[in-house]
């Protein structure tokens, strides 16, 4: 028997819920969130569950159930170890930095006194970013000694909020300006100026370290690699006009050739040595044209990928065929139930 959590129309559980209907495979329906979840999952084999980074209640319950849920014998997606490092930049920069993989170069200071004097030494521009947030949110390029001065001093001072409402408005307008967001979006980010957020109204502010990233120039594009198992898909992602970010722009290819296979390559070595069952890997350039991890997440926007023309296999072998991550999920979940 499968449980899984039925969460967002757009997430991944609706995708499982779908093939456990094809494929006639015993499956019930819980709510990770009620209190006796564990009756719940009383008798059945597996947990399939789309923990959502801007879900404040994923946020304060996922990492610990699933954890809790890795002492018993359900098999789980995503475990502990695709998942405790989800969504947290400080995290991921130890995880990496830990097994030697090739990640572009991070400084993360936890006093004012520590970060203000290297401030002071280091060269600009620099990348700043809070642990938390995708599509680019929460990104922003500290271009001068003065700027990066001020973002410390907001660090250890009042903090940062978890959402930037006015960031998020002025990305409606820019969506709307070339085709992708209706004006509708447009009216709601407005409101959501004054009334905030669900995620944003629930969460405390950022404040306590700070964190940059080695701005790496020169890249018009990164290659966002995704690992599931034993398959691998590739999306090229170019930057925003007159930006420097590649998440969230919208402007996405997928042919094969386009792809650095030694981006793929690096990719499945690391999710075999963190034994991650889903990974997605940004990857930019340094000054050697040798490729670097910017980040990583377990999850990503679904609908995106559809139209990748096929995958490579983790000998590096392309198969030309329909792309169904949500499927591969699933079916390697089943295999691990046998």
């Amino acid at each position: 028997m499968i449980a899984i959590h039925l969460g967002a129309k757009d997430d991944f559980s609706h995708d499982w819920k779908a093939y456990c209907e094809r494929n006639n495979v015993p499956h019930k329906l819980v709510s990770v969130y009620d209190n006796d979840i564990i009756d719940q999952l009383n008798g059945c084999t597996a947990l399939l569950w789309h923990a959502d980074n801007v879900d404040y209640r994923d946020q304060i319950l996922a990492k610990h159930l699933m954890q809790a849920l890795a002492n018993t014998e359900i098999k789980l997606f995503p475990n502990p170890d695709t998942l405790w490092h989800f969504d947290d930049k400080l995290a991921q920069k130890y995880l990496l930095e830990a097994i030697d993989a090739p990640i572009v170069r991070t400084f993360v200071f936890y006093d004012k006194k520590t970060a203000l004097e290297w401030v002071d030494k280091t060269t600009f521009p620099q990348v700043f970013k809070l642990r938390k947030g995708a599509g680019s949110n929460n990104v922003m390029l500290a271009k001068s000694r003065s700027h990066a001065r001020r973002l410390v001093k907001k660090a250890f001072g009042k903090g940062f909020p978890t959402l930037d409402m006015f960031a998020i408005f002025k990305e409606r307008i820019r969506l709307y300006q070339i085709g992708k967001e209706p004006f509708l979006g447009v009216i709601k980010g407005f409101v959501r100026l004054f009334i905030g957020d669900p995620f944003k109204n629930m969460s405390t502010v950022e404040k306590g370290y700070i964190y940059f990233q080695e701005f790496l120039p020169d890249n018009d594009y990164d290659q966002r690699i995704i690992v599931i198992g034993n398959r691998a898909i590739g999306l090229k992602r170019m930057v925003r006009e007159n930006d420097f970010r590649a998440s969230g722009s919208g402007t996405f290819f997928y042919e094969r050739e386009l792809f650095d296979m030694e981006c793929v390559r690096i990719a499945f070595a690391v999710s075999k040595r963190l034994k991650c069952q889903s990974l997605s890997y940004d990857f930019i350039y340094d000054g050697e044209r040798k490729p670097k991890i910017v980040e990583v997440s377990y999850g990503y926007n679904k609908k995106v990928y559809y139209p990748c023309p096929g995958y490579w296999d983790s000998n590096l072998e392309w198969h030309e065929e329909k792309v169904t991550t949500q499927d591969w999920i699933i079916e390697d979940l089943l295999n691990t139930t046998e």
